[in-house]
């Protein structure tokens, strides 16, 4: 039998105790500023953490004109953000159904989706054309927004209310044409 020497030793017993399965930390109480669900549809969850804040001031480009606008410029009527990207699964699972409520709401509510996509215009458009989306086409450039929410996540929606300030906020993709959506509109009068 061959001698380990004792440097060795402690080595390998490092090794061992650094692969060792930690017990998880016990959890935290919870404090008075978590999270306040309005809603708790399966698969989401909708927070009002933010509610009554305004926009974040964070430019964003319309991918048509190539003009770069604000959340702000579209107060007046109630405003439904919706952050996604094409490499997204379910964001491109649930643009489709963003479309046809955008269609089926008319003006009663604008809609903007803005892509987070790092390639910008030259993606942008002709994956909304390729999927049969008429959505107009955003970009948030330089990722301004996820940073501004600070959100990790997409796809993220955040409803605005006709002066522009924040209602509640979703994580996860939405069928915008179920019951749960018209739900949580509901809360905007929608």
């Amino acid at each position: 039998m061959r001698r380990l020497y004792p440097a060795f030793a402690l080595l390998l017993a490092g090794f061992g105790a650094a692969c060792h399965k930690q017990t998880p930390p016990a959890p935290q109480p919870a404090a008075a500023t978590a999270a306040q669900p309005i809603l708790q549809p399966s698969g989401f969850q909708v927070s009002v953490d933010n509610k009554g804040k305004s926009a974040p001031d964070t430019e964003i480009s319309d991918i048509l004109t190539g003009q770069k606008i604000k959340l702000a410029s579209f107060k007046g009527k109630p405003l439904l953000v919706n952050l996604w990207a094409t490499w997204c699964a379910p964001c491109v699972r649930e643009l489709p159904t963003l479309d046809k409520l955008a269609k089926a709401q008319g003006d009663r509510l604008r809609i903007v989706a803005i892509s987070e996509d790092l390639e910008g215009a030259k993606v942008i458009q002709p994956f909304l054309l390729s999927k049969g989306i008429e959505l107009h086409p955003y970009h948030d450039t330089d990722n301004g927004l996820m940073l501004a929410y600070k959100e990790g996540a997409l796809p993220v929606s955040i409803l605005y209310d006709a002066d522009g300030k924040e209602l509640w906020r979703a994580s996860s993709d939405i069928d915008w044409t179920g019951p749960k959506a018209k739900e949580l509109l509901s809360h905007a009068g929608i």
